[in-house]
């Protein structure tokens, strides 16, 4: 595998389409040239190319795995009541995109519906509720994880948009628990979206999910087993955002990207697949990234539905 993802590594590297995520100061500061790929297997191989432990933030990536430990302290009932699992085939950051009823999120993948999970999160301060979430990636990686505190704080500065969602949010009922602030959620939100990781670990946590989450290297559980169906049948659907058909399409895999350049695919009981380089598509996506996972799909037949 590792000749392969140098032969990939060598292949895309002079693609310069995209642009990088303006929008949020500290990452327009991120270097175009990095790209890495790393595949980690169930049973504990971990392959890798390129600036593999190059460090970035989860951004959108951790919606998903955020939404397990939530799906743990509530149940899917209580969870679905306040956020759905419907598709949008709008941005990812819309601020109308709720459910014209209910007034719920469409799903937990978009900026709505993340900041809404985020919300619901069990603990008696804010404080420990975050650790829950830096504890949960511990368990996915295999070893303690941080947070970028200057993405942090330019999340926090510019995140008027997300400020504008949660205010939306609230209006209809559906922002966490009673008593749970605007300010506090969004601030847990930031904060998770700015927990650091490696294309490396970013593999491995796709692997987890891969294993019926049960973390290949550590052994140890990162979420119930009864739970990881629900976030690979949502990151299949909606994890790729306005581009969910055209993924499922083409590359046939749950995955998620985060507009730092990230993208993780999982092969359910093989592996996770993990690609990182910062230049993104119209949509939020890594180019590179989705030219590979598609070129691995097709290499490999992985995509769910090849006979």
């Amino acid at each position: 595998m590792k000749p392969v993802l140098d032969e990939l590594i060598g292949r895309y590297r002079p693609v310069t389409e995209g642009s990088l995520a303006a929008y949020i100061p500290e990452l327009a500061r991120a270097n175009p040239a990095d790209f890495a790929i790393a595949v980690a297997t169930t049973d504990g191989e971990v392959h890798e190319a390129g600036d593999s432990v190059r460090e970035f933030t989860l951004q959108s990536l951790s919606k998903p795995f955020v939404y397990g430990l939530t799906l743990e302290d509530h149940g899917r009932e209580r969870l679905r009541a306040q956020v759905g699992v419907e598709p949008t085939g709008d941005a990812f950051n819309s601020i109308i995109e709720l459910e014209r009823h209910s007034h719920r999120p469409y799903n937990p993948m978009i900026n709505s519906g993340a900041i809404a999970v985020t919300s619901l999160l069990k603990g008696d301060t804010a404080g420990g509720k975050f650790e829950r979430i830096l504890e949960l990636f511990a368990r996915y990686v295999g070893k303690p994880v941080r947070v970028d505190e200057q993405v942090f704080a330019s999340e926090r500065a510019t995140g008027h948009r997300n400020r504008a969602i949660a205010h939306l949010l609230r209006n209809f009922g559906v922002l966490g628990e009673e008593g749970v602030g605007i300010d506090e959620a969004l601030d847990l939100y930031f904060r998770q979206c700015s927990i650091l990781t490696n294309t490396r670990d970013l593999a491995l946590m796709g692997a987890t999910l891969a294993n019926g989450g049960v973390q290949p290297l550590t052994r140890e559980r990162a979420i119930a087993r009864e739970y990881v169906r629900d976030l690979l049948s949502l990151m299949f659907s909606c994890g790729m955002y306005d581009a969910a058909g055209e993924w499922a399409y083409t590359v046939g895999l749950p995955a998620k990207s985060g507009v730092s350049g990230g993208i993780l695919a999982v092969v359910p009981g093989r592996m996770g697949i993990a690609v990182y380089s910062p230049l993104l598509d119209s949509r939020g996506h890594s180019v590179r990234g989705t030219a590979v996972c598609r070129e691995l799909s097709e290499r490999f037949r992985l995509h769910a539905f090849e006979a």
